[in-house]
């Protein structure tokens, strides 16, 4: 909800390196679109519960993910690590691969505009495209600009699952903030401002 799947987009593009979000891959083996043995049927229901993946097996499909050759000139990672332990876990796996981190970008938004943003998101059934009830108008309701599928709110993005999501945030993510600032890493943006000045805040801070 702080924008990052947008902000992705964005960097992906002005970096020329590959976007390795593990909610899009998570999403896809529930499709059945991705290749390995991981226990799909676990990870859905995490995910419809507002839960986080277990750290052993996030860190597992992340760090098969990076040994693919698209990511030998960089990569970027979108919602992962979510934990210490996955950091610490990343952190061991990556140096095996001789691949250091040069940066965390921390996108701050106040709960209340997370909780109205995320409530109100809409994604496409046939593209994946997204809109928002309230930001992002489709032109005709529920219907997708591009392809003509079915808008809906997926599980997660309801408002109980919003909450607990935040609550699971607090209590397991917040400590990476501190981590990577003690790794003198971590770059924080306002991500309550437009889309284009907390695009160019992040890549001020990357270069």
């Amino acid at each position: 909800g702080g924008g990052k799947g947008t902000q992705s987009d964005k960097i992906i593009g002005a970096f020329s390196i590959p976007h390795i979000s593990t909610g899009d891959i998570f999403r896809s083996m529930i499709k059945g679109e991705y290749q390995g043995t991981f226990p799909v049927d676990q990870i859905r229901d995490l995910m419809n519960q507002g839960r986080l993946i277990l750290d052993e097996l996030v860190v597992n499909i992340v760090i098969d993910r990076l040994r693919q050759s698209d990511c030998r000139k960089g990569f970027l990672l979108d919602g992962f690590p979510r934990t210490v332990e996955q950091a610490d876990a990343l952190s061991m796996e990556l140096d095996k691969l001789g691949i250091k981190l040069d940066g965390v970008i921390n996108i701050e938004v106040k709960d209340e505009v997370l909780i109205g943003r995320l409530t109100g998101r809409l994604v496409c059934r046939k593209c994946g495209a997204t809109y928002h009830s309230k930001f992002n108008k489709p032109k005709s309701d529920n219907v997708c600009d591009l392809c003509g599928g079915e808008l809906y709110t997926r599980d997660d993005d309801k408002e109980e699952t919003v909450r607990n999501r935040l609550l699971v945030y607090k209590n397991q993510t917040q400590p990476l903030i501190d981590y990577y600032t003690k790794l003198g890493m971590l770059k924080t943006i306002d991500g309550e401002a437009d889309t284009d000045t907390v695009f160019a805040k992040i890549c001020e801070a990357l270069e």
